[in-house]
């Protein structure tokens, strides 16, 4: 091979005097033209012989893709002691965990999520089959009761879904993200489940600590009933309700001018919605609705009220009433919900989306003004197994449910916001085995092993001459709370020295002294095992 490189070296050499005597004796256009295409041949063969990328090759860029990112070990870590919280609660009530492919046919995501629908993000045809990327967890899940003829189950489901939306990185809104979810299906007495859910997302918000938070509720058959006795067509009903939705967002008048401007709405009809809309409160605000005589003319709003009635009752007993604030411009423009639905926001992003909503930013595009958002947040959707059941041609009755969904990469956001860097433990190792001279590998490795026999996280420098400082600092950079020192004369004498690294503490000299045997049991005890 280097012989032909050197080869077409040379002729490129000799090509290049060529083509400088053509263009130095003027010689026809055709001819210099010739030359170049004969040394644009000669250094091709000599990229290829050499291996070098073409020319015009891009230069690879590393990195993610839009909306997506990596995570390192201590925020991993951080990710995973949320995931256990979240579970936990899950486990307490009963719930049992599932599993769904991570896409699905297009025809059972499609039509399921309103204007969202094209936020869905569709996969090539990989042989005869339409297929997208799962959108949520919720539709899955319905799938899933409907195929494998389940009537009643409390499943929590922890996985990654997809959307082609604007990402905002910095406040957890992202196209690839994990979402929790907690569902309810079975037909059971009104409200019952319903605030239960409410009750897990409590727990759960609580447990993790996301700060002061209020769980907004209100129902889907209020809403209609609105829309319903202020005039608005049948046809228009969820792109208005879309437009309601903007109200945690918006001041009022942007949001009339979307339905009347954009939406195509009648303004008298518009003005009627405000009325309600912007009504919010506790359980006193349905003796409000009650008073309101050409609202309860609508069999949808006797409904709701019967059922918030109940809910209030049954969120009291719960012990979340506190948390609860029933908000009438709540719309969740997922076309799926039935019943009640809610959604769980910080206070402090509740209070500085209001004062926003009043005085607008002057530059409402940019992201650090951006809110993190819902936390939580979910309904009642009881329609949507008996469409899947009626798809196959199979008529069944409509399993009913109801359930919640948790945003784990808002809740990170937040969570990882309040931590400093130093304070995060990646690993879990608890006990660090060091030699304090002439390595004595083979031993550390005997003492590891019997930890880990009893069941306890522990690791040794691998170099068979670890210097003392370079294992100290180990268990400074990666918070590992106990030492366990060894020497010869420790060996000889059948003992170890256990030294705690979490505190700076002269009085411990070099650590303890405990008799080889009793190693194990001192170190559980410490460990509080």
């Amino acid at each position: 091979m280097s012989g032909t490189v050197e080869q077409l070296q040379a002729q490129i050499k000799v090509q290049g005097d060529a083509i400088r005597q053509l263009k130095s004796a003027q010689a026809p256009a055709d001819d210099v033209q010739a030359a170049l295409t004969l040394m644009q041949d000669l250094k091709e063969r000599l990229r290829i012989e050499t291996g070098a990328p073409p020319a015009d090759a891009k230069k690879l860029v590393l990195k993610t893709p839009k909306g997506t990112r990596d995570y390192t070990a201590k925020e991993m870590s951080v990710r995973s002691d949320i995931f256990q919280a979240i579970t936990s609660v899950f486990e307490r009530h009963g719930a049992v965990t599932i599993d769904t492919p991570v896409f699905e046919l297009k025809e059972i995501l499609m039509g399921k999520y309103g204007e969202d629908s094209k936020l869905i993000y569709d996969l090539a045809d990989q042989g005869g089959e339409s297929c997208s990327l799962r959108y949520d967890l919720t539709v899955p899940f319905a799938r899933y009761v409907a195929m494998n003829g389940v009537t009643s189950i409390k499943r929590y489901h922890i996985a990654k879904v997809y959307r082609r939306d604007q990402p905002a990185m910095t406040k957890g809104r992202m196209r690839e993200f994990f979402q929790c979810d907690y569902d309810i299906a079975g037909a059971y007495d009104v409200m019952v489940a319903d605030a239960e859910c409410v009750r897990v997302a409590v727990e759960v918000l609580s447990k993790v600590d996301v700060g002061a938070f209020v769980i907004k509720i209100n129902h889907r058959m209020l809403l209609d009933a609105v829309f319903e006795t202020a005039g608005v067509e049948e046809e228009k009903v969820r792109a208005i309700s879309s437009a309601v939705d903007k109200l945690d967002k918006l001041p009022w008048a942007d949001v009339r001018r979307e339905m009347t401007e954009e939406k195509g709405l009648d303004g008298a009809v518009a003005d009627r919605i405000g009325e309600f809309v912007q009504l919010r409160g506790g359980a006193e605000l349905l003796e409000r609705l009650q008073s309101m005589p050409d609202l309860m003319r609508s069999e949808k709003a006797q409904q709701g009220v019967r059922e918030m009635q109940a809910f209030f009752k049954y969120a009291e007993i719960y012990g979340v009433l506190d948390r609860i604030s029933f908000d009438m411009s709540l719309a969740r423009g997922l076309d799926y919900y039935t019943g009640i639905i809610y959604e769980a926001v910080l206070v402090e992003e509740e209070e500085k989306s209001r004062t926003k909503s009043q005085t607008k930013s002057r530059n409402p595009s940019d992201e650090s003004q951006a809110r993190v958002g819902s936390i939580a947040a979910g309904g009642r959707y009881d329609k949507l197994v008996g469409m899947f059941a009626e798809s196959r041609g199979k008529k069944a009755a409509d399993v009913p449910c109801v359930g919640i969904s948790f945003g784990v990469e808002r809740i990170y956001s937040v969570v990882m916001s309040r931590m400093r860097e130093q304070q995060i433990k990646a690993n879990r190792t608890q006990v660090y085995v060091i030699a304090a001279h002439n390595g004595l590998l083979e031993e550390r490795m005997r003492i590891t092993t019997e930890l880990w026999d009893a069941g306890i996280a522990a690791e040794f420098m691998y170099k068979a001459k670890a210097k003392l400082q370079a294992q100290f600092k180990v268990c400074d950079d990666e918070r590992i709370p106990l030492a366990v020192i060894i020497g010869q004369s420790e060996i000889d004498d059948g003992i170890v020295l256990i030294k705690n690294m979490a505190v700076r503490d002269e009085s411990q000299g070099n650590g303890v002294r405990v008799k080889r045997v009793d190693m194990v049991a001192e170190l559980k005890q410490r460990l509080g095992q």
